[in-house]
Formats: C-alpha cells, structure tokens, sequence
C-alpha cells in the first residue's frame, strides 16, 4: 500500500468525519524516544507529520534509480557550496519532522554532524514522485512553504517533469513552472549550479 491509497482510505474513515475529537499528538523528542524502546524500529519507512506518524511509500524501482541519478548530478552539480543530505530528517517545528528525498543545505564544515539542520539552512528540496504525487503536492508542499522553504522541486514519474515552486508564501508557493527533458534546471540560491533535465527524469 502507498502512501497515496493511505490518503484515500484515511478521508472516509471516522476520524476524519469528526474533527472536533480531541488527538493526542507526539512531538519530536516522543517520537525518537519511541524508536529507542523498540516501539519504531529505526527503518521503518514513517514520518512525523503535524504530531502524527504518516506512513511513507515503499520505493519502487524507478524512485530508487531516480534518487541516484539526481544524487549523483546533484552532488556533482553544487560540489563545496552545499551539503546535499539524502532521504534525512528536516525538522520544520516541534510536531513535524519529514524526510524529503533529497535537502541541499548551505555549505557547513561540520556536515551538520553537531545539529540537525533547520529550514534555515535549506537552500532547495527535492521530492520524488510517482504513487506519492497527492501527498507531495498537497501535504508536503504547504508545510514546506509555511516554513519558508525557498524551493521546492516535485519530480514527477508520472508525467516526465520536475514542478519548480519558489517564492514561499504562508499557505503555498507563489512562482510555479514546469521543467520538461531538453530543458535545464537551476537552483536560485546557487547561481551557476545547472542540471540537465533529460538525466534528472531518465
């Protein structure tokens, strides 16, 4: 089951026809004490989503040579002026703590080794997509840009673009284009740093 049919089966369910009932949301700090008594295991494929733990899709063939590709170009592309972080944690708020596919950090010598890095320090995500484009896009998305993510990038298997969201606003983006193969995509907090979109979408 993806992450997709999750969405889909969650909408009708009880729950979600009665939202005035009370939650009791897990924090960031609870969440990690879970993983260390056993409760999470350390590979299970969930993240922390405003208080709640969200399952996240199995990676399919075509997300995984995806992720490598764009790791390699990605890395190649930015060298010493960033630090490109792949499928880790970004800690937006105390309640919600995703892990993007990809997070191109400002450069930092300690590798963020001392301190998980914070919106901040984010100079562009990447997320791949293909049975997660709904949640990419409607979930992530706002959140990304509540705590102004500069850019956003949605890869989308599904179709054979990279969505470009820049300009974060409270509730979304306000600069969307598309890039299509034979096209080229840049990073704006990285003048200079160019990938071709043919090798990004395969």
């Amino acid at each position: 089951m993806d992450t997709a049919e999750l969405v889909q089966i969650a909408e009708p369910g009880l729950l979600a026809r009665n939202p005035w009932v009370t939650r009791r949301l897990i924090n960031v700090d609870e969440y990690y004490r879970m993983v260390e008594a056993g409760i999470l295991g350390e590979k299970e494929r969930v993240e922390l989503i405003e208080g709640e733990l969200i399952a996240m899709a199995p990676i399919g063939d075509g997300h995984m040579g995806t992720v490598n590709a764009v790791n390699y170009l990605l890395v190649l592309a930015v060298g010493e002026r960033g630090v490109v972080s792949v499928q880790n944690p970004l800690r937006l708020s105390n309640f919600t703590e995703p892990q993007p596919d990809f997070t191109v950090l400002a450069a930092r010598a300690d590798f963020y080794r001392k301190k998980k890095p914070t919106p901040d320090d984010v100079l562009l995500l990447v997320e791949v997509a293909h049975s997660s484009v709904r949640y990419d896009g409607t979930v992530k998305l706002p959140l990304y840009a509540q705590h102004g993510v500069p850019e956003y990038w949605i890869v989308r298997l599904d179709i054979g673009v990279v969505e470009i969201y820049r300009d974060p606003a409270p509730h979304g983006y306000r600069s969307v284009h598309e890039v299509r193969p034979g096209e080229t995509l840049d990073i704006a907090r990285l003048p200079g740093v160019t990938l071709p979109a043919d090798r990004v979408l395969g």
